[in-house]
């Protein structure tokens, strides 16, 4: 069985073609993935409303998308939207792009399946067990979710979406280039504040994934190209996390856009991202986190692997 998983976030699509020999959700080895940043959510912060030139990058990326699902023979294909699609209006382009090419629907999903999807994918591919925190940071959003894990099985103990992304926050507090200190303050208040009702839960192992996560960790590595092998499973200190995100902090954009393992199109956001980054880590009172490159598609791919 081959399925195809498109997550169309704020920031990025994301598409993960998998395949599994038994049918079995836990043996998903993937065949493709895909990643373009779209920056759909762009603006949409303070208008609600998607931008056309928005909506044409994230068409672009789709038309590739679907050239790659129908060359790979896939059986069950599902798609989802998150933050961005929550929160604006004007996707009717992108809805009607998928049901026409792809024959499916996209699924505007809450925060709350945002959260759990998350979860599932996150630790596919990692031999964890325990209690597990997991945390997803967007453009738009930040899942954080808890959960127990057994050879039994897997239970979700809380998760939640919070209003605090990597686009967001740059585009409400930073202008400066590179970021001022008081805007930095400011992202970093909207953080705490955010989080601050947030329950603590003792975890015994902390997992950070997405773009954000995964570049902060490829730029510590000082990877000259993206090599998922290391990145998934990777420990990445609260140190390491802070004394990276200072560093690019302290660069203009041209600069950190030539930074060894930054993504150029991620350079503008990826500030505010890190300190989304050390401020869930503050929350979560861990000294270290695992970085997954599995996330919101994993989970996907998971649910609809024996549809």
């Amino acid at each position: 069985m081959r399925v195809a998983a498109i997550d169309i976030g704020t920031n990025t699509l994301l598409l993960l073609i998998a395949e599994s020999i038994t049918g079995r959700p836990d043996d998903l080895v993937p065949r493709v993935e895909f990643a373009r940043i779209v920056r759909l959510g762009e603006g949409v912060d303070r208008t609600r409303v998607f931008k056309q030139e928005a909506i044409a990058r994230t068409l672009a990326a789709l038309e590739e998308a679907t050239a790659l699902i129908r060359s790979h023979a896939v059986t069950n294909i599902a798609v989802v939207g998150t933050s961005a699609m929550r929160d604006a209006s004007g996707a009717e382009p992108i809805l009607a792009f998928v049901r026409s090419q792809l024959g499916a629907d996209v699924r505007v999903i809450s925060g709350d399946e945002e959260a759990r999807l998350t979860f599932d994918g996150a630790l596919s591919g990692l031999q964890i067990r325990g209690s597990v925190a997991v945390f997803d940071i967007g453009g738009g959003s930040t899942e954080i979710v808890y959960g127990e894990v057994t050879t039994a099985g897997t239970t979700i103990v809380y998760g939640k979406s919070y209003d605090i992304g990597s686009v967001r926050l740059t585009e409400r507090f930073i202008a400066h280039d590179p970021p001022q200190a008081d805007e930095r303050a400011n992202v970093e208040q909207a953080i705490e504040a955010a989080l601050k009702d947030a329950p603590h839960h003792q975890a015994d192992v902390v997992i950070g994934i997405a773009g954000t996560i995964t570049t902060l960790a490829a730029v510590s590595l000082e990877m000259s190209s993206y090599d998922a092998s290391r990145i998934h499973g990777y420990l990445m200190s609260t140190e390491t996390l802070r004394h990276v995100t200072h560093r690019l902090s302290q660069m203009p954009f041209e600069t950190r856009s030539a930074v060894r393992g930054l993504e150029p199109k991620r350079a503008d956001v990826i500030v505010a991202g890190g300190l989304i980054a050390q401020g869930v880590m503050r929350h979560l009172q861990t000294a270290a986190l695992r970085v997954s490159d599995r996330g919101v598609r994993w989970g996907l791919a998971r649910a609809i692997c024996c549809a």
